[in-house]
């Protein structure tokens, strides 16, 4: 039977949650209401003129074409940050799960990237990729490969891909090591005994036993390739060539601050605060019934 704390005051509940009711209010719900209030208004840049027009931003950003591909660009991108993170950050949890001697000097770099903030990733990747000084288009030209992410959008779509892959891989890495190593070493070895192939214990034993820790990460990963890239994006690209790397999180910023678009702007925050809540619902509704607890 599950057992529930009963508090004698009706009021203390309440003042105990009361800092996080506040915080939820005041950087979430408040914002979140300014930017419906101000999608439905257009504005000049100082908010010196201000007149309503309904859905009209709505309608404009429907309109544009290079609004529409972003769509496009965003899912690219998201899907690609949150499999290859993912991905890179189970198999380096295994091998540091494995490691013997030097454990903690490995699991120790593994962890550094996280603590860069994104820009500064953004801006390093930057200077490994740039032509034609950069050491990595350096050793690409080598190789025979034409290494220009300035007008090439697969090669700038590559860049913020491995720069968002690589600052988010320690924040992953060890949410799946502390996962690995929660799982019982006698179930492992029951497998061994009755024949099973490492590959098989992984898919069969490890991998179903890792499912919450990897549904609590894909939903982690997405917002982060929703939001938390625009940084890098910014200081690698800044969008371009083009708009083949402007996803819809960097569009909100363009249109606003820099073609002083207000309402727009604020008309692309709503989609975008409905797409990632629809995603997240999405993701809770239908894949967390594969999770296995």
């Amino acid at each position: 039977m599950e057992k529930r704390v009963r508090f004698r005051s009706g009021w203390l509940p309440w003042l105990l949650v009361a800092p996080q009711l506040v915080v939820v209010l005041v950087f979430f719900f408040w914002p979140a209401a300014q930017a419906l209030y101000q999608s439905v208004l257009e504005q000049d840049a100082f908010g010196m003129d201000t007149q309503f027009v309904g859905l009209e931003n709505f309608q404009r950003l429907w309109d544009d074409e290079t609004y529409v591909d972003s769509f496009r660009i965003t899912a690219i991108f998201s899907v690609l940050v949150a499999v290859v993170g993912l991905s890179v950050s189970l198999l380096l949890a295994v091998m540091a799960d494995r490691v013997i001697k030097g454990s903690g000097t490995y699991k120790t770099l593994l962890i550094w990237p996280y603590a860069v903030a994104p820009v500064v990733a953004g801006v390093l990747w930057l200077f490994m990729f740039a032509s034609p000084f950069g050491t990595v288009s350096f050793l690409l030209r080598q190789l025979g490969m034409d290494w220009n992410h300035l007008l090439n959008p697969n090669h700038a779509m590559a860049l913020i891909v491995l720069a968002a892959v690589w600052k988010q891989i320690s924040y992953n890495f060890l949410f799946f090591l502390a996962g690995l190593q929660s799982i019982p070493k006698s179930l492992i070895e029951a497998a061994a005994i009755d024949g099973a192939s490492p590959w098989r214990r992984f898919w069969s034993i490890v991998f179903p036993l890792l499912s919450p820790t990897t549904f609590f990460l894909l939903v982690i990963n997405v917002v982060y390739a929703f939001f938390d890239t625009f940084a890098i994006i910014d200081a690698a690209t800044q969008g371009g060539p083009g708009k083949s790397t402007s996803i819809l999180v960097y569009r909100v910023y363009y249109d606003g601050f820099k073609a002083l678009d207000m309402g727009g702007s604020a008309a692309q925050s709503v989609v975008l605060m409905v797409i990632v809540i629809a995603l997240t619902i999405f993701q809770f509704k239908f894949i967390e019934k594969k999770v296995q607890y």
